[in-house]
């Protein structure tokens, strides 16, 4: 029986009835024997690999398993199928080598990843060489800090206007992520300045360092971007005169209620909405709409506490204050837990005092 004859009996003898020690050998053999010749492969020959992979890999150890992902992650041509099974795996030691490494994973199923695996598993797809905006939107939703710092510090990552924003909101007194994000060659002036007003001193010294371009306007910079929530309210602020009419209407006829609320706010009307909380905590429009424009959530949270909203319809406004596409998962996540907590005698003692202090 020649070598090849006598490997090729093992093998079959391993794929129907071999112990897990077997199996576990053969294995390291026939990775052994891709490895060496996959350039030369066909695809009929990358298909036979792949399903003797699956075969070969199931009920085995860890460890073997993981020794297997470490021989493909670099490998050109790997089968697609055992390298996206690798990725799957629960165990990071398994599927991390293949999803910071592999170019045989595309970018649908690394979403797919980063929207059900763990915090390891996102960890790991933050370090590959490139990213696309679609893979980088997930990570920094669902990302812990560690994950949402990787990113922020991988070159190779595209990086939407959305996810900008989320960076540039998760920076706030992270002095070591606010650097991270500001020092993006490609970030824009808008998030670049939003990211200065929460910045500490030392971050706003390293980011005029990293833009040189606009070190001396900086100054000028921070003092615009600190008033540019107030400045957005009183600017994107329409004529109210209509959404008053209908919410006085409202209230003279014993109508106005959350379900007014509720509904404005899901029908993405701003106004109606902003002059329906005022009326409801006595509060001047000016404020509530100061509450609704401004980066931290707590503000309307705390009007919405008052009024002893229910948290969907919380939620709803809470969508209405984030613009197009509503607030990430996580965030409305955190709101919710916030939400739940917040003692409504504590939000009207806060309204109380803006009203008394207006």
């Amino acid at each position: 029986m020649t070598g090849k004859t006598a490997f090729l009996s093992e093998l079959e003898d391993a794929l129907a009835h071999g112990p897990v020690e077997r199996r576990a050998k053969t294995l390291r053999r026939v990775t052994d024997l891709f490895v060496f010749g996959a350039s030369h492969f066909s695809g009929d020959h990358l298909a036979l690999f792949d399903g003797v992979f699956h075969h070969l890999v199931a009920d085995i150890d860890t460890v073997a398993r993981a020794a297997l992902a470490d021989r493909l992650k670099s490998v050109a041509n790997a089968p697609a199928g055992i390298v996206r099974t690798l990725a799957f795996d629960d165990s990071i030691g398994i599927a991390g080598p293949v999803l910071s490494t592999s170019t045989r994973i595309d970018n649908a199923a690394l979403v797919e990843n980063a929207r059900t695996k763990s915090q390891d598993h996102l960890l790991a797809i933050s370090q590959r060489l490139t990213l696309v905006e679609t893979v980088t939107d997930v990570l920094v939703e669902r990302g812990n800090r560690d994950v949402v710092l990787s990113v922020a510090r991988n070159a190779g990552a595209r990086i939407s206007e959305t996810g900008f924003l989320r960076l540039v909101k998760r920076s706030a007194g992270d002095d070591e992520l606010a650097q991270s994000v500001g020092a993006r060659p490609e970030i824009s002036r808008h998030n670049f300045l939003k990211l200065l007003t929460t910045a500490s001193k030392a971050v706003r010294l390293a980011l005029e360092a990293a833009h040189p371009e606009i070190a001396g306007e900086i100054g000028n910079a921070v003092a615009r971007a600190a008033t540019a929530i107030q400045a957005k309210a009183a600017t994107a602020s329409r004529d109210y005169g209509a959404a008053r009419a209908l919410v006085k209407s409202l209230r003279e006829s014993n109508r106005l209620s959350e379900i007014e609320v509720d509904q404005f706010a899901r029908a993405g009307k701003f106004e109606e909405t902003a002059v329906a909380l005022a009326t409801l905590c006595t509060l001047p429009v000016e404020a509530v709409e100061r509450a609704m424009v401004m980066d931290r959530e707590e503000g309307i949270l705390i009007v919405a506490k008052a009024i002893d909203l229910s948290w969907p319809t919380a939620r709803a406004v809470l969508n209405l204050c984030a613009g197009k596409g509503g607030m990430a998962a996580d965030t409305l996540e955190r709101c919710r837990m916030l939400y739940s907590n917040m003692k409504r005698e504590t939000a009207l003692q806060v309204v109380k005092y803006q009203r008394d202090n207006r």
